[in-house]
């Protein structure tokens, strides 16, 4: 059993594996130098760990091989181990050992690590460690890329200009959008793996996602009965053994020979009690590690396309162009909000450094997002605001007789939301607001009035729904709610007409005719309004319902119908402050927060599938009182995509066996 504190058997072994692998400062994720605080928190105070910490912090700035050889052997001196390391002949990656049967390698002599006996050690001549590193020399300049023709590159050039980027890959990459340079820039990845994760082969655990480093110890390719092809390559770190397995994979089985070093990321699973590598990502320990032992980017793909190769070619638009992108974002929104710089924020969503780094990098281009979206809403209402509309003339004694007329009292909310949109109406600048309330809170007969004023101007109304069920339930209230007003002497009398898809023929015409004329002055309808066919005379009131279902071309076609009309847009979905001020930041909004009285309270239960027959007893019970009930599916017909009730089969169902007298 050793005698040494544990940091320091840890800070041995991965100098012995630092030797190992040609002091290539590959053992540790980072380097050594990154090491360094971390091991200086484990190991604490005391001689000689400041020492052995300085030294480990000059090592990644050291040449290799031979004054990092030094250095190691100096760590390892000041530990108190009795000898120095020297690299493994088999685990140097310039001297690989060909296979051999005459002098086979046996696999207990890598799995321990214990330094041979030797003399006393010679005195140490200690580096002063106050020394500042000499500065490294600047690296060289990167060419400007250009194409084959010599013209210089840019974000918006061809995807083909990168070399190694041909007709058939350009066409693969654009079924992911990717046409430009730029493009690949902002081909964000869909999720990570993280195999930052290093450990010891010893210390594998079934199911966790790691990197393992090490050489291969053994290869070797079987064929199966069906003509597959199995590829093992088993792994060796100096403190076990793990194999590897690949199918069909011919690269692999040519690139993986013994004595090679190599680093491997995936997932630890078990065969036959042994824990194993299912096709794990490897590379090259010497390589630039993209693939394994850090956090992998994982990117949306089509067929044809690979994560190595996209990878690859993404790394490399990202080590040129991600420094030269212009952050127009200004320092001082980026110092107020914590946000890294646009350079950084791309490269760490693409290749991170660590998870913080890609939280990060993620908040900064979420904040981009959300930051232009919010700029394009405000420039759109500057834009709306500035053009010139119809100021409609409001007369108040007109309002109150109308809101006498209702057969209910309006609300404090809806005066309050009232009052808003008649100060919209008075001016020459179009309205552009959005009515929020809840089902039954009284939108409909705000936005009534707000027709009714309209119309009492010689203008016209017109409220577009997104179905005809909801379209022909307006047209019934507004049929109602105007129908006592109409009864006195009004300089305008209203007249409501319904433009539906399923509309006459003949009474579409006559429809039409009278929205030409003016004599509809308030017309309610669905997607139909929107026609060539649909002329209006006057429309300085447009009124979108459940304006989520409608796309903005929608809405811009019906406000295109009149003269820069007034537009109010209707929503039953309770929408938070923040989300309205960036999604509908081009919209005033107006909130109705009251139920009128007298409203039953909305009970609403869930109850299990196993409970079904509770709901059918509830239901019966409420049938015989004189009441009624509706039952909604999902799926109108049967479908072999969706798992689902459907309205046809169900209808039968409760017909014939659940209620058979009602």
């Amino acid at each position: 059993m050793s005698t040494h504190p544990p940091a320091f058997d840890k800070l041995y072994k991965i100098l012995k594996l630092e030797a190992d692998t040609g002091y290539r400062d590959k053992a540790m994720i980072g380097g050594l130098s990154q090491f360094a605080a971390r091991w200086l928190q484990e190991a604490g105070d005391g001689d000689p760990v400041p020492r052995i910490a300085a030294l480990l912090r000059r090592y990644s700035e050291l040449k290799p091989v031979d004054p990092r050889r030094v250095t190691i052997n100096q760590i390892v001196q000041l530990l108190g181990y009795p000898a120095a390391i020297k690299p493994d002949p088999i685990a140097t990656p310039t001297s690989p050992i060909a296979p051999s049967a005459a002098a086979p390698i046996e696999p207990q002599t890598i799995e321990r690590v214990e330094p041979p006996i030797a003399t006393k050690p010679a005195p140490i001549e200690f580096p002063p460690v106050a020394a500042k590193p000499a500065p490294r020399p600047a690296p060289p300049r990167t060419p400007e890329p250009r194409d084959e023709q010599g013209n210089k590159l840019g974000l918006s050039s061809p995807i083909t200009a990168m070399g190694g980027i041909g007709t058939a890959y350009s066409e693969k990459l654009a079924r992911l959008g990717v046409a430009t340079i730029g493009d690949l820039l902002w081909l964000l990845p869909r999720r990570y793996d993280d195999f930052s994760n290093l450990k010891p082969i010893n210390r594998l655990q079934y199911g966790e996602e790691v990197t393992v480093m090490g050489a291969v110890w053994e290869a070797s390719e079987k064929q199966t009965r069906g003509g597959a092809r199995i590829f093992t390559a088993t792994l060796s770190d100096g403190s076990g053994l793990i194999p590897c397995t690949w199918f069909n994979n011919s690269f692999v089985a040519e690139k993986l020979q013994r004595g090679l070093q190599i680093v491997v990321s995936g997932k630890v699973t078990e065969y036959n009690g042994r824990l194993t590598f299912q096709v794990p990502e490897w590379e090259p320990v010497d390589a630039e590690l993209l693939n394994t032992a850090r956090i992998v980017p994982v990117y949306p793909l089509t067929e044809g396309l690979g994560n190595r190769w996209l990878r690859k070619m993404t790394k490399r638009v990202i080590d040129y162009w991600a420094p030269r992108v212009d952050d127009t974002l200004p320092s001082t929104v980026r110092n107020s909000a914590g946000l890294m710089n646009l350079s950084s924020a791309l490269t760490q969503a693409h290749f991170p450094d660590s998870m913080s780094s890609l939280d990060a990098a993620r908040k900064r281009l979420a904040f981009d997002e959300l930051f232009l979206l919010q700029l394009g809403l405000l420039k759109q209402k500057q834009q709306w605001r500035g053009e010139t509309g119809q100021a409609l003339r409001v007369d108040a004694d007109l309002l109150a007789a109308f809101a006498q007329s209702l057969p209910f009292e309006l609300t404090t909310a809806q005066h309050r939301v009232l009052a808003d949109i008649v100060q919209d109406l008075r001016t020459d600048r179009p309205m552009s607001r959005l009515l929020q309330g809840d089902v039954g809170s009284g939108k409909t007969a705000v936005a009534a009035a707000a027709m009714f004023l309209t119309a009492q101007s010689s203008c016209q109304a017109a409220i577009m729904a997104p179905t005809e069920i909801l379209a022909e339930q307006h047209f019934k209230n507004l049929s109602q709610l105007f129908a006592p007003i109409n009864q006195r002497e009004l300089p305008r009398p209203i007249t409501v007409r319904l433009l539906t898809g399923s509309t006459p023929s003949a009474e579409r015409a006559t429809i039409l005719a009278e929205i030409a004329n003016g004599t509809a002055n308030v017309v309610v309808g669905t997607h139909a309004l929107i026609q060539e066919t649909v002329i209006f005379k006057n429309l300085a009131l447009a009124i979108i319902d459940e304006q989520h279902r409608f796309g903005v071309a929608q809405r811009a076609a019906l406000r295109q119908k009149g003269f820069n009309p007034h537009v109010l847009v209707m929503t039953a979905t309770p929408i938070p402050r923040t989300l309205a001020l960036t999604l509908f930041g081009d919209l005033d909004l107006s909130v109705i927060d009251q139920l009128p009285p007298g409203r039953q309270p909305i009970e609403t239960r869930i109850i299990l599938p196993t409970e079904r027959e509770r709901a059918y007893s509830f239901i019966r019970a409420q049938i015989e009182q004189g009441r009624q009930a509706f039952i909604i599916c999902p799926l109108v017909e049967e479908s072999d995509k969706i798992e689902a009730k459907a309205a046809v089969e169900e209808h039968a169902r409760l017909q014939q066996h659940i209620f058979p007298k009602y």
